[in-house]
């Protein structure tokens, strides 16, 4: 007969592998060890860019471990996931403790806790122990949530307290650990950020998504109606505005102004000025020279168009366009990142220079590439990014706020009054005990102290 398992056995093993701070730091640690990766490694960057810095071995590593965007990869919000856990079940494991200290059937006054006290400060008196006692009743019983009076063999013991609640700043930041969590997580999932260029006078109802350059349609166009630039004297960029207006159902909704940190904002969707720059006209004409008989022959071609290259050997695309870029520390200036997938063998990147026709002898093959016929004009570079997890970062970072305050400047306290007469005559001692911030209670019995030698 077979042991039967034990479904509680089981699940208290995985609450106790959750519950565990070695844990905690595990996770930790990696998060901080990934980020540091993802800042070694620019990420989101154009996959042909990535090829030439690593090559082809590392290329395929590290686009199979999601690096080249590891913060929306499977694995990184596993570890995400790992973390809220963790906290939520060690919030859990604690709360209990807490919640009894908080919440106590009976207050527990001792005064010998109070007579040991370092903070602790006595004085002289004139008025009779049972006028001192109905002053100091009135005045702080109001001050302290929990207040009792207790007669003692000299005299009367005043105990207040305040402040159990405090405890809970530190569930606070927990929480609010949670929601910036949840948020990241809930904008990595359900949001994007993407880009697109568009030229004045044009409209586009996509955008390209930068984690995987693939194509996100809109519920609506947006339709750059102009675009301005201005220089410094030395050449540099001064301002640059786009006339934006968003088209929905074949009508204009919203018509704006965009600056750089001055986004437009429709249905949750925010749209930065994000660059500028020159592009090509929708046709070009690609240019295929065979190095061995030096035939020429030239195709008309568009822009993320596929063209069969001459002799069925494979097809061709011209794929971006950069007005600046740098090879080997030459800036070629307006280049055509191209990719190239022949019949027998594995794709190829390569760029296109528009000045430099011959550029492309130096790569090993049976064609020399150019690209002529661009007709440039400028374009809005627009940056387009949806965030859902935004409100939950914020009220994050506001309960953290909170409950970082709650945890490190404010404290329970508990303070007793003891009135005593001896030999005719009266003497009043003000002593406090807390659980932490002992400079904090020592203030506060100063304060105290003050307070009640007033009132007398």
């Amino acid at each position: 007969m077979t042991k039967s398992s034990n479904p509680d056995g089981f699940t208290q093993k995985v609450w106790s592998f959750f519950a565990s701070v070695k844990l905690s730091v595990v996770i930790l640690l990696s998060l901080a060890m990934t980020s540091v990766i993802g800042t070694i490694i620019p990420q989101n960057e154009s996959l042909m860019l990535y090829h030439q810095k690593f090559g082809d071995t590392w290329f395929r590593i590290f686009n199979m471990l999601d690096i080249f965007d590891m913060y929306h990869s499977w694995w990184f919000r596993s570890l995400l996931c790992m973390l809220t856990i963790n906290i939520i079940v060690c919030s859990i494991n604690r709360l209990s403790s807490t919640w009894k200290i908080i919440f106590p059937k009976k207050p527990n006054f001792k005064i010998n806790q109070f007579r040991k006290a370092k903070n602790r400060l006595e004085w002289p008196a004139t008025v009779s122990p049972e006028e001192l006692k109905n002053t100091y009743v009135s005045w702080l019983s109001k001050r302290f949530g929990k207040f009792t009076v207790e007669s003692s063999e000299n005299g009367y013991c005043l105990f207040g307290e305040k402040g159990r609640w405090t405890r809970l700043g530190v569930y606070g930041v927990h929480l609010s650990i949670i929601l910036l969590v949840a948020g990241s997580l809930v904008g990595s999932i359900f949001g994007f950020d993407g880009y697109v260029n568009i030229p004045e006078g044009e409209s586009t109802d996509s955008v390209f998504l930068r984690d995987n350059e693939s194509q996100k349609k809109l519920d609506f166009a947006i339709k750059c109606d102009d675009f301005n630039f201005t220089l410094y004297e030395s050449g540099m960029p001064k301002e640059y505005r786009s006339s934006l207006s968003i088209i929905k159902d074949n009508q204009p909704i919203v018509k704006k102004d965009i600056l750089v940190n001055h986004p437009l904002r429709f249905e949750g969707i925010n749209i930065f000025q994000s660059s500028y720059g020159k592009m090509p006209a929708t046709k070009l004409t690609v240019t295929f020279t065979e190095k061995d008989s030096g035939l020429v022959y030239k195709k008309e071609a568009t822009m993320n168009s596929p063209i069969e290259m001459p002799g069925n050997s494979g097809t061709f695309t011209v794929e971006d366009f950069r007005a600046n870029f740098s090879f080997r520390g030459v800036n070629l200036s307006n280049t055509f990142l191209c990719s190239m997938i022949p019949k027998e063998g594995e794709p190829k990147h390569i760029i296109i220079p528009a000045d430099f026709p011959r550029f492309d002898m130096m790569r090993q093959g049976d064609f020399i590439i150019s690209i002529s016929d661009a007709n440039f004009k400028y374009y809005t570079g627009l940056q387009v990014t949806k965030d859902p997890g935004v409100p939950l970062v914020y009220a994050g970072f506001l309960i953290m706020i909170i409950g970082c305050y709650v945890t490190f400047f404010m404290f329970h306290q508990k303070i007793c009054v003891e009135i005593s007469t001896a030999g005719g005559k009266t003497t009043v001692t003000a002593a406090g005990i807390s659980g932490k911030n002992r400079p904090g209670m020592n203030a506060a019995i100063r304060r105290l102290s003050n307070h009640l030698k007033r009132l007398t």
